[in-house]
């Protein structure tokens, strides 16, 4: 390995330059490979050198954002305001039933964050709501977002996580439901914890990291255990109960059956598509120490199982069935050998979700089988015999959905009865709460956002096909204004677009309102949604045709959709635009780095860009199953064949991009983003003043969840990025 420095020559402009970036002479032999890796200094936030550069790049971005047009449809003066009527409707989501309480989050079309709320009797013959847990009572800057929440079996406590600053890093405390009143904890070290809560709320079961000290410092982020918790005792005498002796970064999933007899433990080695599953009776008693039993273990599948309210163990699993499948067996003989099937494989959609309806109370005998469905990338609901699986005939056989969208959750009262409840969206319908009637066989409108629903466009949605390189299909949702099509839907003139894509860990991207879609819609682009290889929209084996070796098919399903938009005549490539965050960003960098003939410009959000070094930060480690090993040599050669960063060719015009990071983002730290930034900048052959390459940095927030605000003003910037490169803003004002 060498190291030294050398000066970044001056950018092909005579006008400006990007911010002074050192170049070191640094070559790693890595298993034979000779990897350069000249911006290494980049790595450490806390280098004077790095605060010098970051500080520099934020100069340039503000001169870019002075230099914005003040007028038109992307400016801030007008995005805002109508980002904000688009999300003006807010939000609700689908009740969490317990006895006569129902809990559920809502955020009103103001409110920066959404809000838990439980709606009780009021002992008067009506109703009264009350809002539990507000985030902006709680941190009134703005900063603390809520992640997680589960009320116990009878409703009396809610367990609920927070964390600040966009760490993620949740912390749960338990409150009393009926005064308010917070009861238990802080518990710290709760990131991505399940609550599971016994019967009669004295303890529940939960997933918490060991404690720092025991830990070497590299590793104090994993290390994750299930524990019992007794409310109102110091989680220092908490009890393990599962998890010593696996991979240090396993994830759990932990639930208890409503009688709260059967413990149900699920373990996965980081993102790993395998999840095994364990059962413990505790009828005897024995919380502190169950005695498991393998419901599936060491098999390559994703598996999950609940025990449902007539006693049997019902068993969601891509085992043997790709795009998944329902068995059931007897929670006493959990085993692969004891499932039998109830409902098959379908041979083109994807099983997301079953729920029962049956009589309610001592009435547990199923009397219908509900399952949701996700058909190139499209929800629909069937109904079904439960005993059998055979689907009802006719209409009987499906519920009717408003339109082409997507739906989430099958939600049930845990005492049962005919009701199921379940969310619906589309391109251009807000999320609203649907019922469903067991017994009338009707859907009804059940809740919808709190705000005044927004008027949009009249768009159209397409759906194309697409043939990637080696001949796969790849489907794309386009959406544009009704009036720049023809009768047949065709485009009547090339158009600024924006293509958007993600494709990895088997995440579907479905048919759901976007503010964002409908802005750049609006003023005259079309947008359009990519489902990649790597996703989940048609069932495992998509997913594994885009990720470790194969994850150059996610690029090249996405640069055949970008072609085929071009070709097609929706867009030129002086008018197309990516964007990505996260898996996301890394598709977009692939994209510059390996296609920048097709695209104008770019977005490129929290992203993974050093393929090489990822699993040094962050919670890369945990994404080694999705990506691959640099430290085995075949699967550095993966990396190594399509990392943005080192991709980089000096001389090319490579498009506009804008990094946008996230100082608070404890998943993908942000010197992904600074290397490929200053590698970029060095690079690129295009005028500064023409294709800027820039990171805008925002701090106070990280990877997830923010408050509205900060959501509408990171939304407006990069929008308003695209729209001037892409031409679409001169064409508004």
């Amino acid at each position: 390995m060498t190291a030294a420095s050398s000066q970044s020559p001056a950018p092909a402009t005579a006008t400006a330059r990007y911010p002074d970036a050192h170049r070191l002479d640094l070559v790693e032999d890595l298993h034979g490979r000779r990897v350069a890796d000249p911006y290494r200094w980049l790595e450490d936030e806390a280098d004077p050198a790095t605060a010098r550069w970051s500080r520099a790049q934020d100069d340039a971005y503000a001169a870019y954002l002075a230099a914005a047009p003040a007028t038109g449809p992307f400016s801030p003066a007008t995005l805002t305001p109508r980002l904000r009527t688009l999300l003006g409707a807010g939000f609700v989501g689908a009740p969490a039933w317990r006895g006569e309480r129902r809990f559920f989050s809502r955020r009103a079309g103001d409110q920066e964050h959404a809000v838990v709320v439980v709606v009780e009797p009021d002992g008067a013959g009506g109703e009264r709501e009350r809002v539990l847990v507000d985030p902006m009572l709680l941190d009134p800057a703005g900063t603390t977002t809520l992640d997680a929440w589960q009320p116990s079996k009878e409703g009396t406590l809610l367990a609920y996580q927070t964390s600040t600053g966009g760490t993620e890093e949740s912390v749960l405390r338990v409150l009393d439901v009926a005064t308010g009143d917070v009861v238990d904890g802080p518990v710290d070290r709760a990131r991505y914890s399940p609550v599971a809560w016994l019967p009669g709320g004295e303890a529940f079961f939960y997933v918490r990291r060991l404690a720092p000290e025991l830990l070497p410092a590299d590793e104090a982020q994993y290390h994750r255990r299930v524990w019992l918790h007794r409310v109102g005792t110091s989680p220092e005498r908490d009890v393990e109960v599962f998890g010593a002796g696996r991979p240090i970064t396993s994830y759990y999933g932990v639930s208890v059956s409503r009688d709260g007899r059967w413990l149900v433990v699920s373990a996965s080695e980081g993102t790993a598509p395998r999840t095994d599953v364990w059962i413990a009776d505790l009828a005897g008693g024995a919380l502190d120490a169950p005695a498991f039993a393998e419901v599936a273990v060491g098999l390559d599948a994703e598996t999950g199982v609940w025990v449902g309210r007539d006693g049997l163990l019902y068993v969601h699993t891509d085992l043997d069935a790709p795009r998944g499948r329902l068995a059931v067996t007897d929670p006493r003989t959990p085993g692969v050998g004891h499932w039998r099937t109830l409902l098959d494989q379908d041979d083109e959609a994807v099983l997301e979700d079953v729920a029962f309806t049956d009589g309610g109370g001592t009435g547990t005998t199923p009397q219908l089988l509900l399952a949701s469905w996700r058909r190139h990338a499209v929800s629909e609901i069937t109904v079904h015999d439960p005993a059998t699986g055979q689907r009802l005939p006719g209409a009987a056989g499906s519920v009717p959905l408003p339109g082409l969208g997507s739906t989430s959750g099958l939600v049930t009262r845990p005492d049962g009865g005919p009701e199921v409840w379940f969310s619906y969206t589309d391109h251009t319908s807000v999320p609203t709460v649907l019922r469903f009637d067991a017994t009338t066989r009707e859907v009804t409108p059940w809740a919808a956002p709190p705000g005044a629903v927004p008027d949009v466009p009249d768009v159209r949605v397409r759906h194309l096909e697409v043939a990637s390189s080696d001949g796969t299909t790849v489907r794309a949702f386009v959406v544009a204004r009704a009036d720049l099509l023809d009768a047949a839907g065709d485009p009547l003139r090339p158009c600024p677009t924006i293509l958007y894509g993600y494709g990895g860990f088997q995440i579907s991207l479905e048919p759901g309102f976007s503010a964002t879609t409908l802005a750049w819609v609006e003023a005259g682009g079309v947008y359009v949604v990519a489902n990649l290889r790597g996703g989940g929209e048609e069932g495992e084996d998509w997913h594994r045709a885009g990720m470790r070796g194969a994850k150059q098919n996610v690029f090249d399903d996405f640069h055949a959709v970008g072609d085929a938009l071009v070709a097609g005549g929706w867009t030129t490539p002086a008018q197309l635009a990516c964007w990505g965050g996260s898996n996301g960003g890394l598709l977009v960098g692939a994209a510059v780095t390996q296609r920048p003939d097709l695209f104008a410009a770019a977005v490129c959000s929290a992203p993974l860009l050093d393929m090489v070094r990822y699993q040094r930060f962050g919670l890369g480690v945990t994404w080694t199953e999705e990506y691959g090993d640099a430290d085995v040599p075949a699967e550095l050669d993966w990396l190594l064949a399509y990392s943005p960063y080192h991709r980089v060719a000096p001389g090319t015009a490579y498009p506009a991009t804008l990094f946008t990071v996230f100082d608070g983002d404890t998943r993908v730290d942000p010197l992904h983003a600074r290397k490929l930034a200053a590698a970029l900048q060095h690079a690129t052959s295009a005028d500064l003043q023409d294709r800027p390459v820039l990171l805008r940095r925002e701090t106070g927030v990280g990877h997830g969840g923010r408050a509205l605000s900060r959501t509408i003003g990171l939304t407006v910037e990069q929008l308003q990025f695209v729209a001037r490169q892409t031409g679409l803003a001169g064409a508004g004002a």
